[in-house]
């Protein structure tokens, strides 16, 4: 299925609880991160233990990612984000849905995050995994991808990882977002998962916006990286407990 933004096709997989039979249910929002799509098995297995637990699961790719419209190359965190809200809006206009949630991982995790400040009236609770809540910081101080830059002289281009370009926009709207704000505005309850030997997104960023929410639990897996590779299951096993409380 698609969801349409602005023209553009936002590639989508709705999966419903087993043991619904037609009955009203919660839905959570599943975004991955960046280079990443709806497919990866950490997304998956987040999606598939939600909708054990009687949880609907909406994954999407995002703009320039997975089967989505838009170049990787152009993509932005504005355009992340307005994708995002405009996934919330045609989440809430289904009529089986009650309660709504956002999970997401990396640069999806931050995106959750300010999409959570911005609307945080209707969404019920946050679930950011291993999120990139550094990339604003860093891209005003001059420092993305692993590359060093002038901050005031941002680049045309800049190589990703995986040796994709990316379009020095990019960095230039990473600037202008205080992850701080949308924080601030979101009272609601948050779940973080991250590996304690993340080298993508350091843990200790993690525990600091654990720290900066008013209503968050942590949880850290030992001794696990940023898609957590190792210990997959810990890590599916932290949102499957933690949402069953909600």
């Amino acid at each position: 299925m698609y969801i349409i933004d602005d023209g553009l096709k936002l590639d989508a997989v709705l999966d419903m609880p087993a043991a619904m039979a037609g009955e009203k249910c919660p839905l959570v929002i599943v975004i991955h991160g960046f280079t990443g799509y709806k497919e990866e098995d950490h997304i998956v297995a987040v999606s598939r233990a939600l909708n054990e637990i009687g949880y609907a699961t909406l994954r999407v790719d995002m703009y320039g990612h997975g089967h989505s419209d838009g170049e990787f190359r152009k993509h932005t965190l504005y355009k992340w984000l307005t994708n995002a809200l405009t996934v919330i809006d045609y989440a809430r206009s289904l009529d089986f849905v009650t309660d709504l949630y956002l999970c997401g991982h990396s640069q999806g995790g931050l995106t959750v995050m300010l999409a959570g400040g911005l609307k945080h009236d209707v969404i019920k609770g946050l679930i950011p995994l291993s999120p990139a809540c550094m990339i604003p910081e860093l891209a005003r101080k001059g420092e993305l991808l692993g590359l060093q830059f002038d901050p005031d002289r941002i680049p045309d281009t800049l190589d990703a990882w995986d040796g994709r370009k990316l379009d020095g926009n990019y960095a230039r709207v990473a600037q202008t977002i205080h992850v701080e704000e949308a924080i601030a505005r979101y009272d609601g309850p948050v779940l973080i998962v991250h590996g304690d030997a993340d080298d993508a997104v350091p843990v200790q960023y993690g525990i600091e916006a654990a720290k900066a929410y008013k209503h968050c639990d942590l949880v850290l897996i030992p001794g696990d990286d940023h898609c957590y590779t190792h210990h997959l299951d810990q890590a599916v096993e932290a949102v499957r407990s933690w949402m069953a409380k909600q």
